[in-house]
């Protein structure tokens, strides 16, 4: 849960940036221990990647799509729950604008989630950035935020387990996509996996009383107004409301002495 973490100190963006400064005045990145580091820190997200792929490639198989548009619409849009309602409208006959849109106002989470990354991510070129962005979801944010938190990570590790998890995912898909004619769907509790997943990624994020109190929050909030409001728009006013409360409470001297005595 992106609202989790977004009150950012920049003392371990600073770090961060003067690790990259460093590398560009010669020193050459060990691209192997880069590479093992990267899919080490991925195996969380891959293995819930397997499941929910192979859930969502199921699923498009008996809505009528071919392994191969399977495998272009992960490629293309790489974004798990924007591809189950994409392929639920398309199935109902829904024309283009309105998948876009929606898919659009489910996405907008991204900027919050880019937000709290661009700290770690100064001095970048273009290129490098967009490369980065392709890759960034929910489930590598969740991991990337704790790992550069911690300090002892780069883009270039990031990275490599952004695009780690992308290609588990397309394979997957793919892979369900393949045997979804010999798999029924919701066997095997294969569409609880994305919420199994969440759980975890949210669990590797509660460091303290705070975290668990904005994450409480976020959760209160979200539940309410998916009560009161159409649409997922919720999802993105309890991220913001949640994180601007933990701002606030990270300065309260309640918080501030329990993150002193840990």
């Amino acid at each position: 849960m992106p609202t989790a973490v977004m009150s950012q100190d920049y003392e371990t963006g600073s770090r961060i940036l003067r690790m990259a400064i460093i590398d560009s005045r010669g020193k050459t990145p060990d691209w192997a221990v880069i590479i093992k580091d990267g899919i080490v820190g991925a195996w969380p997200v891959c293995l819930g990647y397997i499941a929910i792929g192979l859930a969502f490639g199921v699923i498009a198989q008996k809505a009528g799509f071919s392994p191969l548009e399977i495998g272009l619409m992960s490629i293309l849009v790489y974004a798990g729950s924007a591809q189950f309602i994409g392929i639920s409208m398309l199935s109902a006959g829904a024309g283009a604008i309105p998948i876009i849109i929606t898919t659009f106002t489910i996405n907008l989470r991204h900027i919050l989630m880019s937000s709290s990354l661009s700290t770690f991510m100064r001095n970048l070129g273009t290129g490098k950035l967009s490369l980065f962005a392709y890759g960034v979801t929910d489930e590598s944010f969740a991991l990337n935020i704790v790992k550069f938190r911690e300090g002892d990570w780069d883009w270039r590790r990031a990275l490599v387990l952004n695009h780690a998890s992308n290609l588990t995912w397309i394979i997957s898909t793919v892979a369900g996509g393949l045997g979804g004619r010999f798999i029924p769907a919701g066997a095997l509790g294969i569409d609880y996996a994305l919420v199994a997943m969440f759980l975890c990624l949210l669990v590797f994020q509660l460091r303290g009383g705070l975290y668990v109190t904005v994450a409480v929050i976020a959760g209160v909030l979200a539940v309410t107004l998916s009560l009161l409001l159409p649409g997922n728009s919720y999802i993105v006013i309890a991220s913001v409301v949640a994180a601007t409360l933990g701002v606030f409470l990270k300065r309260s001297k309640f918080f501030a002495r329990t993150e002193r005595e840990t």
